[in-house]
Parts: structure tokens; sequence; C-alpha cells
């Protein structure tokens, strides 16, 4: 497995041909143009993929640093995915490993994920990767509007 370390600016293509090279499953739709340009442009946002041996993506990880003015900057880990026929394999830890290291690199002095009690592979995974459950909580969304992807596909 060969890792991208964070994808920036000018990198869109890697991120929007994923499909086409049979990744479509990374995605839990297919990703957006101005979105991806966007996604990428941040500074504090970061992606990073992974490849198998002929160039196929087979997992990403993706991070935010968030900042709070009595807390200093650390990194949510928002999404990871890893294609079914990469799992059990290292992919989604090395991804996650290679995460949490850039967080360090960058002055974050923590990193966190959000995931469901029940989802036992996700769960083994971040232990895997050094992350320890610390406490129970309820998360609690606003939605405002549908995005993009789903409102093309109810046409």
């Amino acid at each position: 497995m060969e890792l991208e370390i964070r994808l920036g600016p000018g990198e869109e293509q890697t991120v929007l041909g994923a499909p086409a090279l049979g990744a479509l499953a990374l995605f839990d739709d297919p990703p957006e143009p101005e979105a991806t340009r966007r996604f990428l442009a941040e500074p504090t946002h970061h992606l990073l993929f992974a490849f198998d041996p002929a160039g196929r993506p087979v997992g990403f990880v993706s991070g935010v640093e968030t900042t709070h003015p009595d807390k200093g900057t650390d990194m949510f880990l928002y999404e990871l995915s890893v294609d079914e026929a990469a799992r059990r394999q290292g992919t989604g830890r090395g991804l996650v490993e290679a995460l949490a290291a850039f967080a360090e690199a960058r002055g974050c002095y923590g990193m966190w994920v959000l995931t469901d009690d029940d989802n036992v592979a996700a769960r083994r995974t971040y232990e895997r990767a050094g992350a320890r459950g610390s406490s129970s909580h309820l998360m609690l969304d606003w939605t405002f509007g549908t995005p993009p992807a789903r409102q093309a596909r109810r046409r």
C-alpha cells in the first residue's frame, strides 16, 4: 500500500477520477467537482489516499483541523473508507496512523473520531491505530437541505 500524504489544490482529478478506477465504493456518492476543489483548497482540510501496487485507490481518510481559543488545534478524523477487497490488510490502520502522524507534525494536540457503538470494525481499526475510548456521547445534528449528489439521484 502506498499513501499519498495530503492531496492539495490541483490534485482534484485524483479524487474525481477514483470512481472511474473502480473505487466508487469508497464514496457515499460520486465526488462533486466544486466540493472537491473547495475541500482540497482549504489548508486545514486533509485527504490521504491509499493505492494498491497498480495505482488503484483502495482507501482514504479525511481530517479537519479544528481550533478553539482556549484549547488549541486538534484533528477531527472525518471519514475513513477502505475498499472491500483491501480490508483486513492494514489499509485502514495505516491511513489512520498516517493522519495521526500528520496531525502531530502539524502541531495538533490530539485527534478524535466519532463512530457508532456497534461498528466493531471501525472501533477495532481505530484502537489498533492507537485510539482509546474516552466516553459515550450522543451526536445531535442539523440538516439544512439535501446534498446536491443526492438531489440529482432523485431526479
